[in-house]
């Protein structure tokens, strides 16, 4: 009743001879696993931005990072008002992002040698 490919997704199968349907076949009941496969490729992907984390180490680069979210932050104090948060957390989300791509700079992502 099933290929040899997904033979061990089945978990339990029982037939049932009580079932009355007016024909000689008996009721089977099957007990499977479903097994999703998600690609490489599509589980590699991010969109997002990506920052260039090694500057934290600088000094400079991390106290100038420490005042941008220090500001953000104050700032963000003065507008909450606590009625929606869904878009206090945009708004939290939106000033790190901004503090960091101001401060840290976007990296460079490397590029295959057979795209160039």
């Amino acid at each position: 009743m099933i290929d040899r490919r997904c033979h061990s997704s089945i978990l339990d199968v029982r037939n049932f001879r009580g079932a009355d349907f007016d024909t000689y076949h008996y009721l089977v009941v099957a007990k499977f696993r479903e097994r999703l496969v998600v690609s490489k490729q599509e589980a590699q992907k991010f969109n997002g931005d990506r920052y260039n984390l090694r500057n934290v180490n600088e000094l400079e680069v991390m106290k100038q990072y420490q005042i941008e979210i220090t500001n953000r932050f104050a700032a963000l104090e003065n507008l909450s008002d606590g009625e929606d948060i869904n878009r206090d957390w945009e708004n939290l989300k939106k000033s790190i992002k901004t503090s960091a791509k101001e401060s840290l700079s976007l990296r460079r992502l490397k590029q295959p040698n057979h795209v160039r």
